[in-house]
């Protein structure tokens, strides 16, 4: 994983956008945002997933895979869905098992920080935050999806009424406080 600041540079959103300044492990917690590596070639990164999933109450799971070849024609709409700035009212797990990808969160200052993430890398985003995803110039990510109840992907938009939402609302609060009963 590598963080830092996006350019804000009209342009494609699968270039990098790196405006050259980083953004430390402990920004990201402050934030809510729970990194771990668990690189899927060594023998205990699957039990070291389980038990998180265990830890956290994560029940379900799927794969999904984002690629011209497995979304077909519809492969740029799904970009461009994934790419509206939204939140989720659960949170949003992503273990990567393949290729490379951006989740763009925003920080307390409303600035868009950029997040690569690779193979090995499972980010942990807290219901509420305002994100955004992209696959890289190589338009390839297949990643083990998480969750505590039925699997799900309900976004909200970004917009008046998400940002009168409870569970933004909570974010907020959390956010406040620094996550600190939350980080576990």
């Amino acid at each position: 994983m590598r963080t830092f600041y996006h350019d804000n540079q009209p342009g494609d959103c699968r270039l990098p956008h790196d405006s050259g300044e980083t953004v430390s492990p402990d920004q990201l917690t402050s934030l809510g945002v729970i990194y771990y590596s668990f690189p899927p070639s060594s023998p205990t990164s699957a039990i070291q997933v389980e038990d998180l999933a265990k830890t956290r109450h994560y029940t379900n799971r799927d794969e999904i895979t984002i690629s011209p070849a497995a979304m077909g024609a519809d492969y740029e709409n799904k970009i461009n869905m994934f790419y509206n700035e939204h939140m989720h009212e659960d949170e949003e797990i992503r273990y990567i098992l393949q290729g490379t990808g951006y989740f763009d969160i925003r920080d307390a200052q409303d600035k868009w920080i950029r997040i690569q993430v690779e193979e090995g890398d499972l980010l942990i985003l807290p219901a509420g935050i305002y994100h955004r995803f992209t696959v890289d110039r190589d338009n390839y990510i297949k990643a083990l999806r998480l969750f505590q109840n039925e699997p799900k992907w309900a976004a909200l938009n970004r917009g008046e009424d998400t940002d009168a939402n409870n569970i933004r609302k909570e974010y907020l609060r959390l956010r406040l406080q620094g996550f600190s009963d939350q980080m576990s």
